[in-house]
């Protein structure tokens, strides 16, 4: 697999993006939102998107340079069309409307529909940490990538619709971004561009019968995932209906609905700040998290284990390990970043 340093990488998806018309500074923050996961060891919401985005905007399905558009705005409220614009962007164009609500009145919730694939979602909540508050964000596919089944089911009903809950410290933040089933569908798809089988507990086929082979979820007949919770995936399912029945219902976009193509294009989105200033206090806030985090770490540790982690901090030591060394692309999402760049005339690094 070719190895490059975050800032290569980030050079060359930003000039994919804009070879497409994308202005500059949308084209950055797509960029530099798709490296960052990458360097976070979240590959799946990483550069592989870059032709996906790319083939996107060639076809029409993602517009550039396009507002975001206010539907509804109340002193805690912004709900908001992203008009088929980069995900990245329209998300980060809403919460920086939803910040200074939140400090002035201490929640403030905002909702996107007609959007594209947002990213990881736990650089929303990093983002706000910096801000010294707590972030609640979901998504749904927006109808689409219905590829998780019910416990018992044989055929997706669902999308993955991730959550992301983040807390800040005095420190680094607390922060959990994990989709409701039991891997999210990049992650899928980066196995099935590496042909490499899955792990165990991944999938079913049609039959509903376990399998490792990604391939199950892109070609007939069709396999799903299953939801997280293995014996009690009920509950990860049930998590994930929630979320998109909230994702669709509040953002004014689809719940996931037959209707739509399974190939996901977006998503419909929920974000909720909350500023500790205005209810117990920023520091008593810090003092709380930062007492309970240390005591969290300092736990006595099984046989075998070197220390207790907290989420957020694998993101944190991948990323200084992926920062020294390189982000490895795997042979397959090269193969699909280099036919793009060759079409569009971007020289590769």
């Amino acid at each position: 697999m070719p190895t490059f340093h975050a800032p290569q990488l980030a050079a060359l998806a930003q000039a994919l993006f804009e070879a497409v018309g994308a202005p500059p500074a949308e084209a950055a923050t797509v960029a530099h939102s798709l490296v960052d996961a990458n360097l976070c060891g979240h590959d799946s919401h990483g550069v592989m998107r870059a032709p996906q985005y790319v083939d996107f905007v060639r076809k029409g399905t993602y517009k550039v340079g396009v507002p975001l558009t206010v539907l509804n705005e109340t002193p805690a409220v912004v709900a908001a069309d992203g008009n088929w614009g980069f995900g990245q962007v329209q998300a980060y164009r809403l919460l920086e409307k939803l910040v200074p609500k939140a400090k002035a009145l201490g929640i403030a919730c905002g909702t996107l529909r007609n959007c594209g694939h947002t990213g990881r979602l736990g650089e929303y909540a990093e983002f706000a940490a910096r801000e010294k508050m707590a972030l609640f964000a979901a998504v749904n596919s927006h109808g689409a990538g219905r590829r998780v089944s019910p416990p018992g089911g044989t055929e997706g009903r669902i999308s993955t619709n991730p959550i992301c809950m983040g807390a800040p410290t005095s420190g680094a933040p607390v922060v959990i971004d994990f989709g409701t089933s039991a891997a999210a569908e990049g992650k899928v798809r980066s196995q099935f561009q590496k042909k490499q089988p899955t792990p165990d507990g991944w999938l079913v086929d049609h039959k509903g019968e376990p399998t490792t082979d990604p391939a199950v979820l892109y070609t007939d007949p069709r396999g799903s995932i299953v939801p997280f919770g293995g014996a009690q995936a009920y509950k990860g399912f049930g998590l994930g209906l929630l979320l998109d029945l909230l994702c669709g219902g509040l953002s004014g976009g689809p719940c996931s609905n037959p209707a739509f193509p399974l190939a996901g294009q977006g998503n419909a989105a929920v974000f909720v700040l909350w500023n500790p200033a205005l209810f117990g206090g920023t520091d008593h806030f810090l003092k709380e998290s930062d007492a309970l985090t240390a005591f969290v770490r300092a736990c006595p540790t099984a046989a075998g284990v070197s220390a207790i982690t907290l989420p957020g901090d694998p993101e944190r030591l991948t990323k200084e390990k992926r920062q020294a060394e390189g982000i490895a692309v795997p042979d397959g999402t090269w193969e699909l970043i280099a036919k793009a760049a060759t079409e569009l005339n971007v020289p590769l690094p």
